[in-house]
Order: C-alpha cells, then structure tokens, then sequence
C-alpha cells in the first residue's frame, strides 16, 4: 500500500471536506500540529469544511470547542452536521406536536422550533404518547441504557411514526485500543427489535455530501465534485460516502483505521479510497 504526502494531495483540489473524529482530532484533543494544515489551507485559498455525523452539540458549539482547544479556523460556517439534517426533514415533514429524542439536552437544539416541543425519552409517558410525532436518536449519552432503551422500543410498538437517526456511525474510538457503542449501532438494535426501517442522514449517505456541495461559494466560480477532496478515517462512511458522491477520497490513517490494519480493510470491504495518508497534520 502506497502512502502520499497531503499537503502535496490537497495541493490539486480547491475545496477540502474533512471528517473531524480520527482526522483533525481524537480521544486526547487536537492533532498535534492541525493548525498549521489549516494556515496552510488559509495561505493558499482553498475552502473547507467539517462534515461530521456528530449531532451532539450544535455547529456553533462545536465550534466554540475548536476555539478552545487552539484551533481557531473553524468557525460555525465551516462545520456541516448530519444534525442540520434532522432539523431541515422535520421542518419539512412533521410541523406540530412532540419529538421524542435519544441524546443530551445539548443535542436537542436541532429539534427546537417554535411549533415543535422536545421531550427526551426519560419523560415520555407511555400512557400518553398521541402527540409525539417523531423520534429523533442523536446521541449515545443523556439517557439511561436499559429504562430508556426499552421505553423508547415500546414508544414505537404504541405510535407509528418516523424515527431520524442523525448519526450513523456506529462506533468512536476513547483510546488507542478501545472503542465505545454510537447512537448508530443503537439505531439498528431498535430497528431489528421493532422491525420498522429508520431514516437516516450522515454519512455514508448522500444526504450530508449534498447539503455541503449547495453550500460551497467559491471566488474563481462554480466548483464541480472533481475540485472536491473528501478526507476521513472510516471506509464504511467518510471513504464509501466520498466514493458514491463521486468525490475523490482520502483515508487518513490517525483514527478508526490503524496503519496496520488498513490494507487489509481496504481488500475486504472493497471500498478504495483514491489516496491513503498517515496524516493530514502537514509540518512547519
């Protein structure tokens, strides 16, 4: 397996999508280093975006905590959620009533419009559910497991109505040899149990990639999908989702991929990215 330099990949295209966990930073903070990949993208005039299946705090907080941690690139323009999603399907399709969610009250900001109340699943009655009009998994913590989990499972045994998976990834790494349960993974146990099919957005779905290409505004003029660099650590969402949307792709090698085990991955799934990098961190 062959790696290239990203600083000298990046060069070629005039827009960046970057993935955030894995790639600008992991369990222990920021890349050591990011910074200087971000002056460069700056110095050279290139766009970029964050596109995260995070959901568990609203771009300006996710923002707020680049910001705090150094890195002060990333503004709340620059970051694209499978959250706005979430947001923009309700306020499509379901205008009154009560969503339900999975996650911390942080997330449910998405949720809040002035026609729709947010309840999180610790206090729905079951008794009383007739004005709950969706359900919305967005994060892996604010709920307890086992109470929450199964009233949530009964909720949709009593009332038929959409549930929105605003993140798809299944697990997150919380060190260099473990990994943790996402709201994903709980997604599809839900599902399996009440046999009913989920909508989800984040990716690898096209969903995410779309919203960001609308929301490109380039000086030199229109931007086709072949300007366009994917860069993530995961083939079966940041890789395969590049792919399908016709962007080229760039696996870095700082997250859910290990150096290791990577030409490997590549040959089972048959998701190829078109480069693999040991990092995006490019040197002084």
């Amino acid at each position: 397996m062959q790696l290239s330099d990203f600083k000298a990949v990046a060069a070629d295209y005039k827009v960046i999508f970057f993935d955030a966990f894995g790639v600008l930073k992991n369990y222990e903070g920021l890349l050591p280093g990011i910074e200087n990949t971000f002056s460069w993208l700056q110095e050279t005039g290139k766009e970029f975006y964050i596109l995260t299946n995070d959901a568990s705090r609203s771009p300006q907080e996710l923002a707020e905590s680049y910001y705090r941690a150094g890195s002060y690139a990333i503004t709340p323009e620059r970051i694209i959620s499978s959250g706005m999603l979430a947001r923009e399907y309700l306020d499509l399709k379901v205008n009154h009533g009560t969503v339900a969610y999975l996650g911390t009250p942080s997330s449910a900001h998405y949720l809040e419009t002035p026609d729709l109340k947010t309840l999180p699943i610790s206090e729905v009655d079951l008794s009383d559910v007739s004005d709950i009009n969706a359900l919305v998994l967005l994060d892996d913590e604010g709920f307890d497991w086992n109470t929450d989990l199964n009233k949530t499972v009964n909720l949709l045994r009593k009332r038929n109505i959409p549930v929105i998976v605003a993140n798809t990834d299944e697990t997150y790494p919380v060190s260099k040899t473990r990994i943790a349960i996402a709201i994903g993974a709980v997604a599809e146990m839900i599902e399996t149990i009440v046999g009913k099919q989920f909508i989800r957005f984040g990716k690898p779905d096209a969903q995410l990639f779309m919203f960001a290409y609308e929301r490109l505004e380039h000086a030199d003029g229109p931007v086709s999908k072949r300007d366009i660099l994917m860069v993530g650590d995961t083939l079966r969402t940041d890789i395969l989702g590049g792919n399908k949307f016709g962007l080229d792709t760039v696996l870095a090698l700082t997250g859910n991929t290990q150096p290791q085990d990577a030409e490997i991955q590549i040959r089972s799934t048959g998701i190829i990215p078109t480069y693999v990098c040991e990092s995006v961190v490019i040197s002084e």
